[in-house]
């Protein structure tokens, strides 16, 4: 098979499995513009009299500037707390060559095997007595949780950053906050690139323990378009309007930041 005709196969497999995926996406943005009746005649087809009063009914009845806010304000705080934490403890770990340092590290790594159901009853309970049951108790939980996977990763980023600009940093008087903040934080741009894109992915789109810690005028997306599409699953022309609601930050996200996506997604790759 020559180059050329491989080239080709490559592109049609590839064009199919895209449209393969996109296929559901296709269902709920033209269905979300249709009327009931519309729906029950062609799930498939094109609307014919699109409307936009689904839209209109799903954004009030979602709370969707409410709960975009809340979903903003937790998804922005844990990561950059995340981010912070982690680079800061894996820079002490790695720069620190004692036995200690190494069983510390191993600590974390273990850590990324403790399944969240086996602490989830505890977890609730002791931040229940704390009163914590709120934003800053799941910001303090996604601390908790992220730092292990994300220490880790960097870590090896900062085992690629030759000890001698510390020691260069330190004979010129810089203290550790400086070194960090100013020599080696920036130097770790393309794995919190790295770091923020997988914790962002994963706080975003979180149900589960949002559900169990948030209440009711506290809901984030995920949170509000599950009760939602609860409350709207006959009507499929609301509830579909309501999903998108759910999928457009996160679509406007990558369109906005594909670029330093792939190149972080890149970069972490190598190191």
């Amino acid at each position: 098979m020559s180059k050329r005709v491989r080239n080709w196969s490559l592109g049609i497999v590839g064009l199919v499995l895209g449209l393969l995926w996109l296929f559901p996406f296709y269902l709920i943005l033209t269905n979300s513009f249709k009327t009931p009746k519309g729906i029950f005649s062609s799930v498939i087809n094109l609307p014919l009299h699109g409307t936009l009063a689904n839209y209109t009914q799903a954004f009030q009845a979602l709370d969707f500037i409410r709960s975009l806010f809340h979903s903003l304000l937790i998804t922005v705080v844990s990561v950059a707390l995340i981010c912070i934490a982690s680079a800061m403890a894996a820079y002490a770990i790695q720069r620190n060559h004692s036995k200690v340092s190494n069983v510390i590290l191993m600590l974390f790594v273990a850590a990324m095997l403790i399944p969240f159901q086996s602490v989830m009853i505890p977890l609730t309970t002791i931040f229940g007595k704390a009163q914590m049951l709120n934003i800053p108790g799941l910001v303090l939980m996604y601390l908790g949780f992220g730092t292990s996977l994300s220490i880790f990763l960097y870590q090896g980023a900062v085992a690629g950053i030759p000890e001698a600009l510390d020691e260069a940093a330190t004979l010129e008087g810089a203290g550790f906050g400086r070194i960090f903040f100013t020599i080696i934080l920036p130097m770790l741009n393309p794995m919190t690139v790295t770091v923020a894109i997988l914790n962002i992915v994963w706080i975003w789109n979180d149900y589960l323990l949002p559900s169990l810690v948030l209440p009711q005028n506290s809901y984030t997306i995920p949170l509000q378009t599950f009760f939602f599409f609860g409350q709207f699953t006959k009507q499929w022309n609301l509830a579909l309007a309501g999903l998108m609601f759910g999928i457009l930050p996160v679509i406007v996200f990558y369109f906005f930041a594909q670029r330093w996506i792939i190149k972080g997604v890149t970069a972490g790759s190598v190191k």
